[in-house]
């Protein structure tokens, strides 16, 4: 009965109740497409750093990402690599040397970090090879091809099969040069990136340096599942205990925190838009004791105890704010759905985005339990927004109240 009579007083006065449903609701779908949107932005940019950029483990000699010494490499690398593509989950594996070097155009020269790589491992390891914008994967140039970023031809002025020279210091700590073609030019819509890493094959870099052909400074792995990551990331350290095992995480400490961070900018920015709802249900059911001050007496003075009315006031609160909640919750639910498929279109911005590695098409991807968590939260805000109302009806003398006009 309380129910009953609880949602029948809501609509009392229907265009009061359906202005603060309506901006419960308007809050709500704020907050969810809000945090589908950076939640989507988050993902995109860890994806990109796992698939493009870094894979999801690497192997190095110990020492070698503190130093980069090119001496400080994995002698067994071919062996290595062999065990590792037998671990299960594992879908790819790459040996790489690694070394940070200059290249140089007829304009103008650059520091740049240069991998070398087998193409065919690299493709099994990273998706490289679908950023090519113009030109090929290590195609259609037979001698020293190098396929470099977007923003690096730019800089240097280069374009495909211009030639540039690779400076770099061999085994023995000489000065060796080398002339290249570039084969392709990339772009993963991250300009830091984008400028400072080069590729070129194994064998040409080996036979440049002197490096040996069963040493690698690198292997990356690339699993089927990121839930199978700690599983794989054991073993591989099983299979190698004497080298430096690292998943992407650890290799790159900064988007791990940018996801745990995400996380919780998300409920802050929610909790904030509800506690600006807070104070407009405070106000609405504040004006409704005031204005059923009567009746309220009334039904006191019939013998209807103060905990029943102190209940029905907090469920006319609860009830209030789970339309507009429910309301929102579907809205932006939807439009986060719709968005997941048909991205959100920031080219207008896409040069500063670049600039930080986000890419200017945003997918939203929107979490299930979100929408539980923020349908608790409203409920405890339609609770905590009616206790100050419900004390006030309940501090109100039945025979004054009846005498209220």
């Amino acid at each position: 009965m309380i129910f009953s009579i609880s949602w029948r007083n809501i609509w009392r006065n229907k265009v009061r109740s359906l202005v603060v449903i309506s901006a419960i609701a308007l809050g709500i779908f704020a907050g969810v497409f809000s945090a589908a949107f950076f939640k989507g932005m988050a993902d995109q940019r860890i994806n990109k750093v796992i698939n493009t950029e870094l894979s999801y483990i690497q192997v190095h000699d110990q020492g070698f990402r503190q130093t980069s010494d090119f001496t400080l490499f994995i002698p067994d690398a071919n062996e290595l690599t062999d065990r590792i593509r037998q671990i299960p989950h594992v879908t790819g594996v790459s040996s790489r040397m690694v070394v940070q070097s200059m290249i140089a155009s007829a304009e103008t020269a650059s520091g740049v970090l240069i991998t070398g790589v087998d193409p065919v491992n690299e493709m099994k390891v990273t998706n490289l090879n679908t950023k090519i914008i113009d030109g090929a994967y290590f195609e259609n140039i037979s001698k020293n091809p190098v396929v470099i970023g977007r923003k690096l031809a730019e800089k240097l002025n280069v374009k495909v099969r211009s030639k540039i020279v690779i400076t770099i210091q061999d085994l023995q700590n000489n000065i060796t040069s080398g002339a290249f073609r570039v084969a392709g030019i990339y772009s993963t819509e991250n300009n830091m990136y984008d400028e400072s890493h080069i590729f070129v094959r194994f064998s040409d870099l080996s036979t440049l340096s002197g490096f040996p052909e069963n040493g690698s400074h690198e292997i990356a792995v690339n699993i089927d599942d990121s839930e199978n990551l700690p599983a794989v990331e054991q073993q591989i350290k099983e299979s190698a205990p004497e080298y430096e095992v690292m998943n992407w995480k650890e290799l790159s400490p900064e988007m791990n925190y940018l996801t745990e961070a995400m996380d919780l900018y998300m409920y802050i920015f929610i909790i904030i838009i509800l506690l600006a709802l807070l104070f407009g249900i405070i106000n609405t059911m504040l004006m409704v004791v005031m204005e059923r001050t009567k009746e309220l007496g009334m039904l006191m003075a019939i013998g209807m105890n103060k905990v029943r009315i102190f209940f029905m006031i907090v469920l006319e609160s609860v009830m209030l704010s789970l339309v507009g909640g429910v309301a929102g919750i579907i809205i932006g639910a939807i439009t986060s759905k719709i968005g997941e498929t048909h991205p959100i279109d920031l080219s207008l911005w896409a040069e500063g985005y670049r600039q930080l590695g986000y890419d200017a098409f945003v997918y939203t991807s929107l979490q299930p339990e979100l929408l539980v968590n923020i349908t608790l939260l409203v409920m405890f805000t339609g609770v905590i927004a009616a206790l100050y109302p419900a004390y006030k009806a309940l501090k109100n003398d039945p025979a004054d109240a009846l005498r209220t006009e």
